[in-house]
């Protein structure tokens, strides 16, 4: 299981309304290189983003839903990542004084992610997180444009 967190210098509503913002998501988000809503009202339960993700000459075509949304406190996603199996996704953000403590809790549910997880895997979630939690900071603490957190593509994905 891999559990981060990490200090934000805005309020818990500020970083709430990055983590609201769909065309924010690839950008704090580390691996998919273009998303967008697929069903439902985004983070509202049972919404969903499509996204792909590009390893090498590979592209990969995932999913993730919102399975808990607590406005400005809780946000849980289920990635599922087709043959990979999926993944819960939890974030809460607590209020710290002015800012945000935001603590990430990730691991696999389903599939061969779960069954193939290990203590290896693990650090190379930490790694993974860690950087997402340096993006989402950024993004919310407005120490760099989005464009410059992580390049994306901006088209249409494919069907």
């Amino acid at each position: 299981m891999a559990v981060r967190h990490r200090l934000i210098r805005k309020s818990p509503q500020q970083v709430w309304e990055v983590l609201s913002d769909v065309e924010r998501y690839g950008d704090w988000v580390v691996g998919p290189s273009r998303a967008e809503l697929d069903e439902g009202r985004w983070p509202e339960l049972g919404a969903a983003l499509r996204y792909e993700i590009r390893i090498g000459p590979l592209t990969l075509h995932n999913r993730t839903i919102v399975r808990r949304s607590e406005p400005v406190s809780v946000l849980e996603l289920e990635a599922d990542s087709g043959p990979l199996g999926t993944a819960r996704i939890a974030m809460e953000l607590r209020p710290w004084g002015e800012h945000t403590l935001i603590i990430l809790d990730e691991h696999p549910l389903r599939g061969v992610g779960g069954s193939l997880h290990n203590a290896l895997v693990d650090v190379a979630q930490q790694v993974r997180n860690r950087a997402m939690l340096g993006r989402l900071a950024r993004l919310c603490e407005g120490d760099e444009s989005p464009a410059s957190v992580l390049p994306r593509g901006r088209g249409p994905l494919r069907a």
